[in-house]
C-alpha cells in the first residue's frame, strides 16, 4: 500500500471520528424549537450551522461542513484518488447546477457551494447564460448529457449520472447505488410515471430491463436484481416511501462502518468514512427539522434514521 493511501485512510478515519453520532443527535431532536437545537451545535464540528436563521440555512451549513472536510481529505489522497473524491463529492456540484438552472429560469441567485478541486463542470456551468448552454456544459464534462434542460429532466439526469460515476469509481457502493436507483424509480411511479430518459441511461443497465414494465412499487421490488431491489422489500403503503429512504440510509451506515474500520488502508476506508460523514449530516438535519416542527411525525423520521 502506497504511503499516500495510508495517509488518506488515516485522515478519513479521523474525520469520521468527529461525528456527533446518535447520542449527540438525539438531544437536538428533543430541543424546544430550532433556535435551541442550533445552539447545541455550538462548539461542535457543525458550529457554522449554529448561526443559521432558518432550517434551510442550517441544512446548507451542515452540507458545507461535510464539503469542507472532503476538500481537506482530497489533499491527503494520492493522485489516483482524485476521481474517487470528485465522485463522492458530486452531490455538491449537482446542487450548484440545479440552483443555477433555477436561477436561469427566474429563481433567486443562491450562493454556491465552494468546490475547489472537487469541481468537474462547475467553473463553466457557473457562467452558463441559458438552460441550453448549461446542458452543453454538462455534456462536455464527467456528468455527460443530462437528457434535457428542463428542471425535471436535469433533476433525474444528474442523479443517474452521479450513480454511474460512483459505481465506476467506488465498486463498494454497488448496493447503495442500486438501492438509490430503485428509490428513484419508485418515486417516479408514485408521481405518475417513469423518470424521463431512464430507459436510455447507462446507470440503469446494471438493473436489467424488467423494471421498465413494473407499474407498482411492490412489482418493481420483485423484478429488480437483489443489489437494487432490497430497498423496496416490504414497501407497504406508497405514502411511506420515506421509510424506504431511511432504511437505505441505515444500510449505508452499517456497511460504511465496516468499510471505515477495515484492516487494510485504501479506497474502501475513504468511501466508508465519507459515507459516515454524509449520514451524520443527514441525521442532524432531520433532528433540526424535528425540533423546528415540534411534532411526532418529524421525530419518527429521526428515530428511523438513528
Amino acid at each position: 500500500m502506497r504511503p499516500s493511501w495510508v495517509a488518506g485512510s488515516t485522515r478519513a478515519r479521523l474525520l469520521a471520528g468527529r461525528r456527533l453520532g446518535p447520542e449527540g443527535i438525539r438531544p437536538l431532536a428533543g430541543a424546544d424549537g430550532l433556535s435551541e437545537a442550533l445552539a447545541l451545535l455550538d462548539g461542535t464540528t457543525y458550529a457554522p450551522a449554529a448561526a443559521a436563521a432558518t432550517l434551510e440555512d442550517a441544512e446548507r451549513a451542515l452540507a458545507a461542513v461535510v464539503l469542507f472536510e472532503l476538500r481537506l481529505l482530497l489533499g491527503w489522497l494520492p493522485s489516483s484518488g482524485r476521481g474517487l473524491a470528485r465522485s463522492l463529492g458530486a452531490w455538491f456540484e449537482l446542487v450548484n447546477v440545479e440552483d443555477r438552472l433555477a436561477y436561469l429560469r427566474g429563481g433567486p441567485l443562491l450562493a454556491p457551494f465552494e468546490l475547489g478541486a472537487l469541481a468537474s463542470a462547475w467553473p463553466r456551468a457557473r457562467a452558463a447564460g441559458s438552460p441550453a448552454e448549461l446542458r452543453e456544459t454538462l455534456r462536455a464534462s464527467a456528468w455527460g448529457d443530462p437528457g434535457g434542460d428542463e428542471v425535471a429532466a436535469l433533476h433525474v439526469g444528474l442523479r443517474l449520472a452521479w450513480a454511474r460515476r460512483l459505481r465506476e469509481q467506488a465498486p463498494e457502493t454497488r448496493a447503495w447505488v442500486g438501492g438509490a436507483l430503485a428509490l428513484l424509480l419508485a418515486r417516479g411511479l408514485v408521481e405518475g410515471g417513469r423518470p424521463a430518459g431512464a430507459a436510455r441511461s447507462a446507470a440503469l443497465r446494471d438493473l436489467g430491463e424488467r423494471w421498465q414494465a413494473a407499474n407498482t412499487i411492490e412489482e418493481l421490488g420483485r423484478v429488480l436484481p437483489p443489489h437494487a431491489g432490497w430497498v423496496l422489500q416490504d414497501s407497504g403503503d406508497v405514502a411511506d416511501l420515506w421509510r424506504l429512504e431511511t432504511a437505505w440510509w441505515r444500510r449505508v451506515g452499517r456497511e460504511a462502518e465496516a468499510l471505515a474500520h477495515a484492516a487494510r488502508d485504501g479506497r474502501a476506508v475513504v468511501v466508508g468514512s465519507v459515507a459516515l460523514l454524509a449520514l451524520d449530516a443527514v441525521r442532524i438535519a432531520a433532528a433540526l427539522a424535528a425540533a423546528a416542527a415540534q411534532d411526532e411525525a418529524a421525530r419518527e423520521v429521526v428515530d428511523a434514521l438513528l
